[in-house]
């Protein structure tokens, strides 16, 4: 089932639509005798090219993006390692208020990492309060015996969580630019068809049944080129199979190993 549920994300009904309008097109140009030797660099290079590009573009968003949400885990259990072993005496509450709010500072970045770009600014003002609340706890070891300096440091870690999370929130905003989506739907679709004519010509070479194997091919690519990016474009959207998953239930749990 996750096979063709990897599938599906690739050939999904843009590909169908696409495959037999490029069918239809090659029906009409046999009927009417249209047929044409069109150069098959021009489809790769109006459409396989820039989607490549951009497949390359998202990918990199991607790997920044698990880069940065490592970074943010490795700072959090670090600060949770200095409040549970760096204190003379070291409470239950402690530990427990710790894991309480990286719980909650998790939490609030799948909810703003996840949700649509319009609902972000009520979401980031969640993630912030949350830091907030950290950065209080941290003062708060200082009265409970830690030393100035530990306690700096876990300020250090706070601020590169921070850090962290202000790149991540830039890669969920900023995206592909709008103009070269816009380039690539519109030749996905139309060159399929105004090969109408080239698939005329080769169709006659072959088997009966086989004529409609290149205009199918020649779609499902595009198309299929273009989910590719489409679903590795927003890497938080819990989309595509190659999403950035935050668990923080699993964060916390695993925090005393």
């Amino acid at each position: 089932m996750g096979q063709l549920r990897q599938i599906a994300t690739v050939i999904n009904l843009k590909a169908v639509v696409v495959a037999a309008l490029a069918c239809g097109s090659m029906l009409l140009c046999r009927t009417y005798g249209l047929t044409a030797d069109f150069p098959l660099t021009l489809m790769a290079t109006a459409v396989i090219f820039p989607i490549v590009f951009s497949i390359g573009g998202a990918y990199k968003r991607r790997e920044a993006a698990l880069d940065k949400y490592g970074g943010i885990k490795a700072h959090g259990r670090a600060i949770y390692f200095a409040a549970r072993d760096w204190l003379e005496e070291s409470d239950t509450d402690t530990r427990d208020r710790i894991k309480g709010l990286m719980g909650d500072l998790f939490v609030s970045c799948r909810a703003l990492f996840t949700a649509p770009l319009d609902q972000m600014a009520a979401n980031e003002e969640a993630v912030y309060r949350n830091f907030s609340e950290l950065s209080l706890f941290i003062k708060g070891l200082r009265h409970q015996g830690l030393a100035s300096g530990e306690v700096s440091r876990c300020n250090q870690y706070l601020s590169k969580m921070i850090v962290y999370f202000e790149t991540m929130k830039h890669i969920y905003q900023y995206r592909t630019p709008v103009t070269l989506r816009a380039y690539s739907d519109i030749f996905i679709l139309v060159l399929p068809i105004l090969y109408g004519p080239y698939f005329a010509e080769i169709a006659e070479g072959f088997s009966v049944g086989l004529e409609y194997l290149m205009p199918v091919l020649f779609s499902l690519i595009l198309v299929g080129l273009d989910n590719i990016q489409h679903h590795l474009e927003n890497p938080f959207d819990q989309v595509g199979e190659d999403d950035v998953v935050i668990n923080a239930e699993k964060f916390v749990a695993r925090l005393e190993l």
